[in-house]
């Protein structure tokens, strides 16, 4: 019996994420190249993440080219890293992990009116906020 490979999805990028810009594409190519508009440049709103592609002289294969460029690039590939660990629950154990450093490795001091530093705990500045 085989072992079955079950996988969730998590999220999706849909149309609605992206940015599609289509312009003149620049360098050699002669009159088509000046007279059609068929670089492409495609954003991921939500990571910033941006591919761009004009190798082509049909606009949908660098439409498909640019696409794959953003979804390889290093700011895509650590937004999907961040939306997995969001969606999993990952992000709120790691937040609680990085307060507990704060409070362990982190000197906090003020100064106080005769202008020398004195140490402070955490849990005495949130009582002086509040």
């Amino acid at each position: 019996m085989e072992k079955e490979n079950k996988k969730d999805l998590l999220f999706s990028v849909t149309k609605n994420d992206l940015e599609w810009e289509y312009f003149r594409g620049s360098g050699k190519g002669g009159q088509k190249r000046n007279k059609t508009s068929n670089a492409v440049r495609c954003t991921h709103r939500p990571s910033g993440a941006v591919g761009r592609a004009e190798d082509s002289r049909s606009q949908l294969g660098n439409k498909k080219l640019a696409f794959r460029r953003m979804a390889e690039s290093k700011e895509f590939q650590k937004w999907v890293q961040i939306e997995c660990a969001r969606v999993l629950g990952w992000i709120d154990e790691l937040e609680k992990k990085i307060d507990k450093e704060i409070k362990t490795n982190i000197k906090t001091e003020i100064k106080d009116e005769d202008g020398k530093w004195k140490k402070v705990s955490i849990e005495e500045l949130k009582t002086e906020e509040d």
